[in-house]
């Protein structure tokens, strides 16, 4: 199959870790995946490309998906593409605003593959995915070559979030906090390590909160810095 025959899947997420994710699930089957990073250039691709569904991340920079959404449901030709948003915070208000935006489902990160193939297949007919399907299984070493990019891919860019965290700490400013513990809630449970999703969730909670404790606020990044400080040290060879 060409790549223009291809059937096409677009995935608009700032995170890189969500973007691998999907890619690799996704390389199993004979897609072209497309992915881009905030919701603007989420609409240029959309257009361009014309996939046979999206996943949308809600929070992101430039243009969040809710947004995104509601200006995709106003163009005619791409309006009637399926819609599965994605978010580490599935509260009811989020799912609310996700499905009065157009969604057609909502899923909450970290992913998991069961409910994928659920959503995909209940949006697109049950023979979609398996029609697609290649012949490929992954022995352990690889399988565990992929969890190592992905710990790769979140520490990449850890030190700037690190700094900003910071940063945000000095100005007690809980919108930048709030979008970095958000992804970090997410990317726990993607690299293996639910305890930095524990902690980020409880961080991001407080956040929404009406009255914020900030010296509880720090005490706590101060735990998310020692979990990530532990699996640099656990996976040393990844910094080099």
């Amino acid at each position: 199959m060409s790549n223009e025959n291809k059937i096409k899947i677009l995935v608009v997420d700032d995170s890189d870790i969500i973007r691998y994710s999907l890619k690799n699930f996704f390389s199993d089957y004979n897609f072209e995946v497309i992915t881009c990073t905030d919701g603007l250039e989420g609409i240029q691709k959309v257009q361009e490309h014309k996939p046979s569904i999206i996943f949308l991340d809600l929070m992101m920079p430039n243009l969040d998906g809710v947004r995104m959404l509601q200006v995709i449901k106003m163009i005619e030709e791409v309006k009637k593409i399926p819609v599965i948003v994605i978010s580490g915070n599935t509260n009811r208000t989020n799912v609310l605003a996700s499905i009065e935006a157009g969604a057609d489902r909502v899923m909450s990160k970290p992913l998991q593959k069961e409910i994928i193939i659920k959503n995909v297949t209940e949006l697109l007919g049950p023979g979609f995915l398996q029609k697609a399907k290649k012949a490929k299984t992954f022995s352990s070493s690889e399988t565990e070559e992929i969890k190592r990019k992905l710990v790769g891919l979140f520490l990449k860019s850890y030190q700037v979030k690190k700094e900003t965290i910071i940063e945000a700490l000095e100005h007690n400013d809980k919108d930048s906090l709030r979008f970095i513990v958000h992804e970090f809630k997410g990317a726990g449970g993607s690299i293996g390590y639910p305890q930095l999703t524990v902690i980020s969730g409880i961080i991001e909670d407080q956040l929404g909160g009406t009255s914020i404790n900030w010296e509880q606020i720090k005490n706590m990044c101060s735990q998310v810095f020692k979990i990530i400080n532990e699996i640099k040290d656990s996976i040393p060879e990844i910094e080099k």
